[in-house]
Protein backbone atom coordinates (compact mmCIF):
# COMPACT_ATOMS: atom_id res chain seq x y z
CA UNK A 1 0.00 0.00 0.00
CA UNK A 2 3.10 2.24 -0.10
CA UNK A 3 2.29 4.25 -3.56
CA UNK A 4 -0.98 2.95 -3.80
CA UNK A 5 -4.53 4.33 -2.74
CA UNK A 6 -7.35 2.28 -1.93
CA UNK A 7 -10.39 3.78 -3.76
CA UNK A 8 -14.08 2.97 -2.94
CA UNK A 9 -17.99 4.19 -3.00
CA UNK A 10 -18.68 2.76 0.33
CA UNK A 11 -17.87 4.35 3.41
CA UNK A 12 -16.19 1.98 5.00
CA UNK A 13 -12.95 -0.22 3.64
CA UNK A 14 -13.58 -4.31 4.94
CA UNK A 15 -10.74 -5.09 6.41
CA UNK A 16 -9.54 -1.46 7.38
CA UNK A 17 -9.66 0.90 10.26
CA UNK A 18 -10.05 4.30 9.19
CA UNK A 19 -7.82 6.57 11.74
CA UNK A 20 -7.83 9.81 10.25
CA UNK A 21 -10.05 12.05 7.92
CA UNK A 22 -7.74 14.32 5.58
CA UNK A 23 -11.59 16.14 3.85
CA UNK A 24 -12.71 16.35 0.63
CA UNK A 25 -10.55 15.57 -2.42
CA UNK A 26 -11.90 16.35 -6.04
CA UNK A 27 -10.68 16.38 -9.36
CA UNK A 28 -12.89 17.96 -12.41
CA UNK A 29 -12.09 18.06 -15.91
CA UNK A 30 -14.52 20.22 -18.71
CA UNK A 31 -14.44 18.20 -22.10
CA UNK A 32 -15.55 18.93 -24.98
CA UNK A 33 -15.72 16.98 -28.84
CA UNK A 34 -14.29 18.09 -31.73
CA UNK A 35 -16.11 19.79 -34.74
CA UNK A 36 -15.75 16.52 -36.47
CA UNK A 37 -16.38 14.33 -33.61
CA UNK A 38 -20.09 15.96 -33.12
CA UNK A 39 -20.61 15.51 -37.26
CA UNK A 40 -20.20 12.13 -36.31
CA UNK A 41 -21.83 11.94 -33.00
CA UNK A 42 -25.01 13.26 -35.03
CA UNK A 43 -25.05 11.00 -37.70
CA UNK A 44 -25.14 8.54 -34.98
CA UNK A 45 -27.97 9.97 -33.46
CA UNK A 46 -30.13 9.60 -36.56
CA UNK A 47 -29.35 6.09 -37.17
CA UNK A 48 -29.51 4.92 -33.80
CA UNK A 49 -27.47 2.28 -31.90
CA UNK A 50 -24.35 2.90 -29.58
CA UNK A 51 -22.60 6.27 -29.95
CA UNK A 52 -19.06 4.67 -29.28
CA UNK A 53 -17.34 8.14 -30.28
CA UNK A 54 -19.63 10.02 -26.81
CA UNK A 55 -18.84 6.63 -25.01
CA UNK A 56 -14.90 7.23 -25.35
CA UNK A 57 -15.74 10.79 -24.67
CA UNK A 58 -17.31 10.42 -21.28
CA UNK A 59 -14.99 7.68 -20.06
CA UNK A 60 -12.05 9.74 -20.70
CA UNK A 61 -13.38 12.55 -18.78
CA UNK A 62 -14.49 10.35 -16.02
CA UNK A 63 -10.98 8.89 -15.74
CA UNK A 64 -9.57 12.11 -15.92
CA UNK A 65 -11.20 13.63 -13.16
CA UNK A 66 -10.55 10.15 -11.37
CA UNK A 67 -6.89 10.44 -11.68
CA UNK A 68 -7.30 14.13 -10.69
CA UNK A 69 -8.93 13.35 -7.79
CA UNK A 70 -6.37 10.26 -6.75
CA UNK A 71 -3.17 13.19 -7.36
CA UNK A 72 -5.48 16.05 -4.86
CA UNK A 73 -5.54 13.27 -2.41
CA UNK A 74 -1.47 11.59 -2.88
CA UNK A 75 -0.71 15.91 -2.43
CA UNK A 76 -2.94 15.28 1.02
CA UNK A 77 -0.73 12.44 2.31
CA UNK A 78 -4.26 9.67 2.16
CA UNK A 79 -3.52 6.18 1.65
CA UNK A 80 -7.39 5.79 0.96
CA UNK A 81 -9.88 7.51 -0.55
CA UNK A 82 -13.91 6.79 0.77
CA UNK A 83 -17.38 7.40 -0.56
CA UNK A 84 -16.08 8.53 -3.96
CA UNK A 85 -18.65 9.66 -6.13
CA UNK A 86 -19.54 11.43 -9.44
CA UNK A 87 -21.23 14.52 -11.05
CA UNK A 88 -21.46 15.74 -14.49
CA UNK A 89 -23.10 19.40 -15.27
CA UNK A 90 -23.37 20.34 -18.74
CA UNK A 91 -21.70 23.82 -18.73
CA UNK A 92 -23.10 25.12 -22.43
CA UNK A 93 -23.91 23.27 -25.65
CA UNK A 94 -21.19 20.87 -25.90
CA UNK A 95 -19.29 21.68 -23.09
CA UNK A 96 -19.25 19.34 -20.09
CA UNK A 97 -17.79 19.12 -16.63
CA UNK A 98 -17.20 16.00 -14.96
CA UNK A 99 -16.20 15.85 -11.29
CA UNK A 100 -15.02 13.31 -8.91
CA UNK A 101 -15.16 13.53 -5.21
CA UNK A 102 -14.47 11.89 -1.83
CA UNK A 103 -13.28 11.66 1.62
CA UNK A 104 -9.39 11.37 1.37
CA UNK A 105 -8.53 9.27 4.45
CA UNK A 106 -5.93 7.38 6.46
CA UNK A 107 -6.67 3.73 6.88
CA UNK A 108 -4.83 0.76 9.00
CA UNK A 109 -5.45 -2.97 8.62
CA UNK A 110 -7.88 -4.61 11.44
Amino acid sequence: MEDSILITTSTSLDGYKVTKQLGLVRGITVRSRSIFGNIAGGFMTIFGGKSVIYTELCEKAREEALQLMINHGKELGCNAIINVRYDANDIMSGLTEVLAYGTAVIVNRQ
